[in-house]
């Protein structure tokens, strides 16, 4: 299971520490999920995720105001009680002295921000969503091709570097090298990135390793990309009807639960691999627009 460090979450969306002398170290939010504690606050604990990280907006602050001394002590121990990760209290409001008292008893960090309820959970759900995924490191290339983001696999020496290299210099931007980090953000969306160690690099044999960023421009990289296709590269074995002449035959590769669609590439002398590879990308966004273009050749002749 991931973790998101609560020193990043402070350090990332710059919040006020309400009690500074509670270390942060080796605190961390496992959830990616976020709670306004309304209906806690009002004593239903039924089914309470007491792991997710709290958050006091305008609505949960107005009905702490609403109630007497005695309650809402009450009401902000008992949520305390749960020994919650840390709570938030959004739009600069200020922080009731019962807060700060059962932080300290209970060790709780307790922040603020500046920010509005809405755009701060927005924000937090969607970093969290992006720290706490699943992962998975792949083997390949990944390249920002006209927008699509396209994985490039294969056996060791079958070209995959070279043919990023060749895309590079034909204005597309690198991502990863080598070692392609991927993670499932949502049920239709993966995020490919590279290592930090070999960011922007790329090996190639008979001459070592490359800095791209340093060679093409920035405009030549690109930190992450959403995962679109992937392109297998394979030696051709000679045979006609190995491979789909028409374009009917979908293949999708199985990432993290995620089907995604894959083109497997026969490379042999001749073969311009890095132009395949765009027509390849531009056919997949045509796809997604509506267009299929095989599918219509069909029709015309009756298959």
């Amino acid at each position: 299971m991931y973790s998101a460090e609560l020193k990043k979450i402070v350090e990332v969306f710059e919040l006020e520490s309400v009690l500074p002398e509670l270390s942060l170290e080796g605190r961390s939010v496992l959830r990616r999920e976020i709670n306004r504690p309304a209906l806690q606050l009002a004593g239903f604990y039924e089914r309470f995720d007491s792991d997710r990280l709290q958050v006091i907006g305008r609505v949960e602050y107005s009905y702490l105001l609403s109630l007497n001394d005695e309650d809402r002590k009450n009401a902000i121990r008992h949520l305390f009680q749960y020994h919650i990760p840390c709570l938030v209290v959004c739009k600069n409001l200020e922080i009731f002295p019962e807060m700060v008292e059962y932080g300290r008893e209970y060790s709780i960090p307790i922040f603020r921000t500046a920010q509005n309820t809405t755009d701060f959970t927005a924000e937090l759900i969607f970093w969290l969503r992006e720290e706490l995924a699943d992962r998975v490191m792949m083997h390949g290339v990944l390249v920002d091709i006209y927008g699509e983001g396209v994985l490039i696999t294969g056996a060791s020496g079958i070209g995959k570097s070279e043919t990023a290299l060749e895309l590079i210099k034909r204005g597309h931007r690198l991502i990863a090298d080598d070692a392609v980090e991927i993670k499932r953000i949502a049920d239709r969306r993966l995020i490919g990135s590279c290592p930090e160690i070999i960011r922007y690099l790329i090996e190639l044999r008979g001459i070592g390793i490359l800095n791209v960023k340093e060679l093409f421009g920035v405009g030549s990289v690109k930190d992450q990309k959403t995962v679109d296709l992937v392109i297998k590269l394979e030696v051709w074995d000679g045979k006609a009807d190995s491979y789909d002449r028409l374009g009917l035959n979908e293949e999708y590769m199985d990432i993290l639960g995620n089907k995604v669609q894959l083109n497997t590439i026969p490379v042999r002398p001749g073969r311009n691999v890095a132009m395949i590879c765009e027509s390849a990308a531009m056919t997949n966004r045509q796809k997604k627009m509506g267009k299929n273009t095989a599918q219509d050749f069909a029709n015309r002749i009756g298959k």
